[in-house]
């Protein structure tokens, strides 16, 4: 995954009024999660394991926005046969486009603890709106270290083929679920 100074503004609860505070993602607390229906019988699960990404958290600014890197060949979904067909040009094609991409353009807070946060994905090549709900936010020291942390989590739905994703259309489902669990700590 390229290595690049991500900028992002969410806005929560910590820091100092007015003052914007940066959190740059723990990749081993950020996680991606999917849901598909599979041929209608279940639902598949699966998660991207390496993201890379920055909080920047300003509540009296309003300057909020977030932005996130996925590295698409962490595709797991605990089966390995079908994350290489995921990895696979019928898929993601991770040699071709291998980060997903979501960049905010707007956060509007529904009280202290959730959001809702407008922007672009851009996966294989093509950027869509997609809107993340907020369900929570929680900002301070973490309990065992003390650092300053913040984190939340989202959820969203989009349909893969709105990316050009159509394999198995329509056994396996087009509207995917994602559910995103993410910690940052404060620079």
């Amino acid at each position: 995954m390229r290595r690049s100074i991500l900028a992002a503004v969410l806005t929560a609860a910590a820091g100092v009024a007015g003052a914007a505070d940066t959190y740059v993602l723990d990749p081993d607390h950020t996680f991606p999660n999917f849901a598909i229906d599979h041929l209608g019988f279940s639902t598949i699960y699966g998660r991207f394991g390496k993201t890379e990404g920055t909080l920047v958290v300003d509540r009296e600014g309003g300057s909020s926005a977030v932005e996130v890197i996925v590295d698409t060949a962490s595709i797991d979904t605990g089966h390995e046969k079908r994350d290489e067909h995921l990895r696979s040009p019928d898929f993601f094609n991770v040699v071709e486009f291998p980060e997903m991409a979501y960049k905010s353009s707007k956060v509007t807070f529904n009280g202290d603890s959730q959001a809702t946060v407008e922007g672009e994905l851009t996966l294989m090549g093509q950027s869509k709106p997609l809107t993340l709900e907020v369900t929570r936010i929680h900002c301070g020291p973490h309990p065992f270290n003390q650092k300053e942390m913040c984190g939340f989590d989202a959820r969203a739905t989009l349909k893969r083929s709105d990316f050009g994703i159509s394999f198995g259309l329509p056994a396996v489902g087009d509207e995917i679920t994602l559910l995103i669990g993410a910690e940052g700590e404060k620079q």
